[in-house]
C-alpha cells in the first residue's frame, strides 16, 4: 500500500463505495471505477494495477482494469484454464503469490508475469447474486508486494466492495425493468387507441378490431404496434405519435 502507516478505515471505505454507486451512472462505469479505485486504495499505484474478472456460463472475461497490462495478465489464466485470479473465484478464498519468481503451480501465468515484472499478486473473490461469479485482482511490480495488512485490508475491501457491486446491478435491473415496463405501456396505448379507430371506421366490436390489426400485422410481417401506430397516424395526420407516457 502507498501508506502503510494509516490505511482506510472500514467506514471510509464503505463511504467511498458508496458513493461510486451513486455517482456511476451504469454497471460498467461502475466496475471501471471500482478497478481504478481499489488500485489507489490497496496498492501504491506506482508500483501495482488491479483487474475485476467475470465468470459467467463458465467463461472468464476481464471487465474492468487500471492498467492495460492486467488484462494479457488474466488471458493468460482464461487461455490456461488455471491461475490464481480463477483459483480465488473457484475456491472463494484469498490467494496470494507473494514471490511469482518461486511461483511453479501454474507456469504459464507466471511465465507472463515474469514478462510483464510482475512480483506478486493478490486476488480475492467478490460475491454476486445468481451463477454469475467474480474476482479483483491485485498485481503488483514488487515481490512481497502485499503485507498481511494489505491482506487483512484486501479481505475487508472485498466483502463491501462485493454489496457496492451487487446493488449497483440491482439498480441497474430496476432501471431496465422500468424501461421496459414503459415501453410496454406506451405500446399498449396506441394499440387502443388503434383499435377505437377501427371500431369507430368499421362500426365493429373490439374483439373485432384487434383482429384486424393482428391480421395487417401478420400480412405485412410488421410489429402489431407499428401498424397500431400507422393507423393513428393516418388518422390523426401526424407522423409522430405520442402517448402521455412519453417525456
Amino acid at each position: 500500500m502507498a501508506d502503510e502507516n494509516s490505511p482506510p478505515s472500514p467506514e471510509l471505505l464503505v463511504d467511498h463505495l458508496q458513493d461510486l454507486v451513486l455517482r456511476t451512472q451504469d454497471v460498467q462505469e461502475m466496475l471501471d471505477e471500482l478497478a481504478h479505485f481499489s488500485a489507489v486504495t490497496l496498492t501504491d499505484p506506482a508500483t501495482a494495477f488491479c483487474s475485476i474478472t467475470l465468470i459467467q456460463q463458465k467463461k472468464p472475461v476481464t471487465v474492468a482494469r487500471s492498467d492495460d497490462h492486467a488484462i494479457r495478465l488474466d488471458e493468460s489464466q482464461y487461455v490456461a484454464g488455471d491461475g490464481p485470479c480463477l483459483s480465488a473465484i473457484g475456491q472463494q478464498a484469498v490467494v496470494h503469490l507473494p514471490d511469482v519468481n518461486r511461483e511453479d503451480r501454474w507456469p504459464r501465468f507466471t511465465a507472463a508475469a515474469q514478462e510483464a515484472h510482475v512480483g506478486s499478486t493478490l486476488s480475492v473473490p467478490l460475491i454476486l447474486e445468481g451463477e454469475a461469479k467474480a474476482g479483483l485482482n491485485l498485481y503488483s511490480t514488487r515481490s512481497h508486494g502485499f503485507t498481511t495488512g494489505d491482506i487483512a485490508l484486501v479481505e475487508t475491501y472485498s466483502y463491501h466492495a462485493s454489496k457496492a457491486l451487487r446493488l449497483a446491478v440491482r439498480i441497474s435491473q430496476l432501471a431496465e425493468a422500468k424501461d421496459h415496463l414503459m415501453a410496454a405501456l406506451e405500446s399498449r396505448t396506441t394499440i387502443d387507441l388503434a383499435t377505437g379507430a377501427i371500431m369507430a371506421q368499421n362500426r365493429c366490436n373490439q374483439d373485432t378490431a384487434m383482429k384486424i390489426l393482428k391480421i395487417a400485422s401478420s400480412t405485412r410481417n410488421v410489429k402489431l404496434r407499428d401498424v397500431a401506430a400507422s393507423v393513428v397516424a393516418s388518422i390523426s395526420h401526424d407522423p409522430e405519435v405520442r402517448t402521455h407516457f412519453d417525456a
